[in-house]
């Protein structure tokens, strides 16, 4: 049997700047909590949890003028999955997220009301916050790894390994 699930917060933040890193389908991890990492590989994203297990989704819309974002959970737990997610202006200083989840089986859906929330927390922390942090897009690991600019004169060059640091192995 299936079921469904919907969590729903007010965002202190225009829906524009929410939409912005709710819709960039590559930040995931950033604002979704037990999220370490995910890549896209075409129209599928794979997410890393915090206990390494990866899930594939397809990516089935990402719609900038209504901010709505839906995936599909494909295989793992899950006989059939959609998650959607639409950031809906409030006014011009706040909107509303919500975050439904359609599962089969139907206990997957108690699961997820309970990550869903916690992601919609964790929104509202961060727009309450100022927003997410610049250069946040480059992921957690960007500000401790032991790479430097190929040229240090450009402020936005390319990185390249520091040919005085160890190679990891």
């Amino acid at each position: 049997m299936r079921a469904s699930v919907r969590r729903e917060r007010v965002i202190p933040a225009p829906a524009d700047d929410v939409w912005g890193l709710v819709g960039a389908a590559d930040r995931l991890h950033e604002w979704f909590p037990g999220i370490d990492a995910c890549r896209i590989e075409g129209d599928v994203r794979t997410i890393t949890t915090g206990t390494g297990l990866e899930l594939a989704e397809n990516l089935l819309t990402s719609d900038p003028l209504q901010r709505r974002f839906q995936y599909r959970i494909e295989g793992g737990f899950f006989r059939e999955h959609l998650g959607t997610i639409d950031v809906i202006a409030l006014d011009p200083a706040s909107c509303l997220v919500v975050y439904s989840s359609d599962c089969d089986p139907a206990t997957m859906a108690i699961v997820l009301g309970g990550a869903t929330q916690g992601a919609l927390d964790e929104l509202a922390r961060i727009f309450a916050d100022g927003g997410p942090a610049p250069g946040a897009a480059d992921g957690p690991a960007a500000a401790d790894d032991d790479r430097t600019p190929a040229d240090p004169t450009a402020a936005d060059g390319p990185i390249a390994p520091d040919p005085e640091a160890e190679e990891a192995v």
